[in-house]
């Protein structure tokens, strides 16, 4: 029996817990599982013997069979495959010693330089004086270790130009240079190591803290958003019933007064019928008498029709004006401006409360405010003005890039989101990163960034740009100032009828420029932005007076 087929070729022994890979090889278990367990990190599975690739690791399941006949082969006497017909693969180190095919080594010198199989390796076991070199693991880049210069294994370390050296270095290149031994300074450098490996450890082990703190905080977080919507929606759902309950009352009022009233309007046209009835029958006796010949039947017939008396029903008819309801309408329409007034504020507060997860990475550097306007003009945004927010002095045009006071003009229809007593208008887009724009204007003009929750309504310094801390605004007339949270600032700058704006939004960084054939810096603005913000315009002047995006 050819004892070849029963060895593996990673421990040279017969099989033990023999196991067959895919490919057809068989191997010991805990070698196999051993090799594998290196390749882990690769991601990859190989056999040692023919180089296969797996790319998932196969499942080992001991053979039964092949080790009764590893058994019975033990019996017989016979041995293990000896090292040197463990052939070299295309990626093994090969012994240096070995003639015709070669085999795989298993250690190399770094005294000899050589690399050795099992067989011609032994003497290093054996002899004495070769018991004292140092052996490693089969390595193909041992000349690495032979001095250039000198031909020399290099067995000093030069500290003073950290590089390996041999000992004829010392007496030339390196002469007066701190030397060491190539050991010594390994020790040294394995403190070295050892302490960074420390290091990194403790940060992995931080990291892993910080990682697990992380996914506590996903999970909360998702909890709380989870009972946060399902609350909300509890909410909206019981407003939204008792809002369908108002809206019932509402039309079951109106329709009670609506047939109050038709059926006292029908009983008084009834009425006026039956009168008219009355009338008509009346005017068809006097005429009857009126036109009888005889005097005498005459004057006899006339004292018998009754005087025509008054009528009480004319004067209790009121006729009212169409719009009988609009009592109704006007109080529902009040109660939905103030509900969305609410709802507004209670979105904006919301909003502004819910707190930041702190990530542990560091913010990225700001972008450097350029220095010239075909640098600002790299970060240029088209900006378009949203029709839904432009007061009902304000007439936009040219696609939307331009407002003008038209104090005459035909009211916009109702939206939540249009300012109401102030002319002031927003833009659609929302802007952060890096932005620049430009605006050509004309009359007294507020060039504003604002927050999309700047109040619409009410009180003044609620919604009008600079009166808030939602806005900021340079005013642009025949001089400029600039206002945020109510606190002006008065701005010296040349009059020009461009103003440039650059915004960084994440560094917080906000200004204002007077562009000609220089840009003059007016004002800036440093501070920390916590919505996205929009563009807009403030028209105080008369009609005519307008802005536009460049």
């Amino acid at each position: 029996m050819d004892s070849l087929k029963f060895s593996c070729s990673i421990c040279l022994d017969l099989l033990k817990d023999p196991v067959t890979i895919p490919c057809g090889h068989n191997y010991c278990m805990n070698c196999i599982k051993t090799c594998w367990d290196e390749e882990d990190h690769r991601g990859v599975h190989s056999c040692p013997l023919c180089r296969e690739t797996f790319m998932t690791r196969p499942v080992l399941v001991r053979k039964s069979m092949l080790a009764e006949l590893v058994e019975d082969l033990k019996k017989t006497g016979l041995q293990a495959a000896p090292a040197d017909l463990c052939y070299a693969g295309p990626e093994d180190v090969t012994c240096d010693f070995c003639t015709g095919r070669k085999v795989k080594a298993v250690k190399s010198c770094l005294v000899c330089l050589v690399s050795y199989c099992e067989k011609h390796l032994q003497p290093h076991y054996d002899v004495a004086q070769l018991k004292k070199h140092q052996l490693v693991d089969p390595s193909k880049n041992l000349q690495e270790n032979i001095c250039s210069l000198h031909d020399e294994v290099m067995k000093i370390f030069c500290r003073t130009d950290q590089q390996s050296i041999c000992y004829l270095c010392t007496m030339d290149e390196h002469k007066g240079h701190e030397t060491v031994s190539a050991a010594a300074e390994r020790c040294e450098k394995q403190k070295e190591l050892e302490e960074s490996r420390q290091q990194i450890q403790q940060r992995i082990q931080d990291r892993e803290k910080d990682v697990e703190l992380l996914q506590q905080e996903v999970k909360d977080i998702n909890v709380s958003a989870d009972k946060a919507v399902e609350d909300s929606e509890k909410s909206f759902n019981e407003v939204i019933r008792l809002l369908q309950k108002r809206s019932s009352d509402v039309k079951q009022q109106v329709r009670s007064q609506q047939e109050h009233e038709v059926s006292r309007v029908k009983d008084l046209q009834e009425k006026l019928r039956q009168e008219i009835t009355d009338l008509k029958r009346r005017d068809t006796e006097l005429e009857q008498l009126s036109d009888t010949e005889n005097h005498n039947q005459f004057l006899h017939n006339y004292p018998s029709p009754s005087p025509l008396s008054g009528s009480t029903l004319s004067s209790s008819i009121q006729i009212r004006p169409l719009r009988y309801f609009e009592d109704v309408t006007a109080a529902v329409s009040e109660t939905r401006e103030k509900l969305q007034d609410l709802l507004r504020e209670t979105w904006t507060n919301m909003s502004l409360s819910v707190a930041e997860v702190d990530v542990l990475l560091s913010e990225p550097e700001p972008e450097p405010e350029p220095k010239t306007r075909d640098g600002f003009l790299k970060y240029s945004r088209k900006i378009t003005l949203d029709q839904n927010t432009a007061n009902n002095f304000l007439v936009l045009s040219h696609g939307e890039r331009k407002v003008t006071v038209q104090r005459g003009n035909k009211q916009h229809p109702r939206h939540p989101d249009r300012f109401i007593h102030i002319s002031q208008v927003l833009g659609k887009n929302p802007l952060t990163g890096c932005c620049y724009w430009e605006v050509e204007r004309s009359g007294h003009v507020g060039v504003a960034v604002a927050y999309e929750t700047i109040g619409r309504s009410g009180d003044f310094n609620a919604h009008v740009f600079g009166y808030n801390d939602k806005s900021w605004v340079l005013h642009c007339n025949n001089n400029f100032s600039f206002r945020h949270d109510n606190i002006a600032t008065s701005v010296s700058g040349p009059a020009s009828s461009r103003v440039g704006v650059y915004l960084d939004h994440g560094a917080g960084l906000l200004s204002f420029y007077s562009v000609s054939e220089t840009m003059t810096l007016l004002h800036r603005v440093q501070t920390s932005f916590t919505q996205p913000l929009y563009a807009g315009f403030f028209l105080g002047g008369p009609d005519g007076d307008c802005a536009e995006f460049c």
